[in-house]
């Protein structure tokens, strides 16, 4: 039986391990979280009362959270595309870059994203402010970190590259990443051309109009 993956197209988390599965042609089998389709989410609940998503059913295991998962496939699933060096501290490298795309960038951009979901008289300015702040600090950093990388944290392709991919794709829907910051721009457009990433990209794209910020005409 092939490998589950509760998901949706859209959710950022979902294409970074959607990117770890399309790097190594590993087959799954898709279990869409949408309203169309409850039993789905009845069963995500089940295995994980959070209800976070992804998560990925292994026979009767289920593992969540998405570097955890990645982690996951190249333990028991390994392609030719090996996400996680073997050098220790390579592999530190590589999941510190991860954990900064993570907190420094999806945290901030999704904070934004939620606030607009909320009714209008409970929205959190301050907080929004500080996610804006918190961003433009993130592009700075990683601007000076990507002169002279083609990948965030080694030398081939990386579990940090999934994080990055749609991290940096919808964070520049909520505050364009600015001209000053060629590097980490360059960086941006490198892995949209990413045939695992632009795979994920165009799945999603039925779903643009769900963006609450307005998805640009662009990417």
């Amino acid at each position: 039986m092939a490998i589950q993956l509760y998901a949706h197209p859209f959710s950022s988390y979902c294409q970074k391990v959607l990117i770890a599965l399309y790097e190594n042609a590993t087959p799954f089998e898709w279990r869409l979280l949408a309203p169309e389709n409850p039993q789905a989410m009845a069963e995500l609940e089940a295995r994980w009362p959070f209800r976070r998503f992804p998560l990925l059913l292994d026979g009767e295991r289920a593992v969540s959270e998405s570097s955890i998962i990645i982690e996951y496939l190249q333990q028991h699933y390994p392609g030719a595309s090996r996400l996680l060096p073997e050098d220790a501290d390579s592999a530190l490298e590589v999941r510190f870059m991860d954990r900064c795309f993570d907190l420094y960038v999806s945290t901030p951009m999704t904070a934004c994203v939620f606030d607009q979901l909320r009714p209008a008289g409970q929205r959190d300015a301050y907080g929004v402010a500080q996610a804006h702040e918190l961003l433009e600090t993130a592009y700075r950093w990683l601007d000076e970190k990507m002169a002279g990388r083609e990948w965030a944290a080694a030398a081939s392709f990386s579990l940090a590259d999934c994080a990055a991919a749609p991290a940096l794709f919808y964070a520049d829907w909520v505050r364009p990443i600015g001209d000053e910051f060629a590097s980490l721009r360059a960086y941006r457009q490198r892995l949209l051309a990413r045939p695992s990433f632009a795979r994920a990209v165009d799945e999603a794209r039925p779903y643009r109009h769900l963006f609450p910020l307005g998805a640009p005409e662009r990417d």
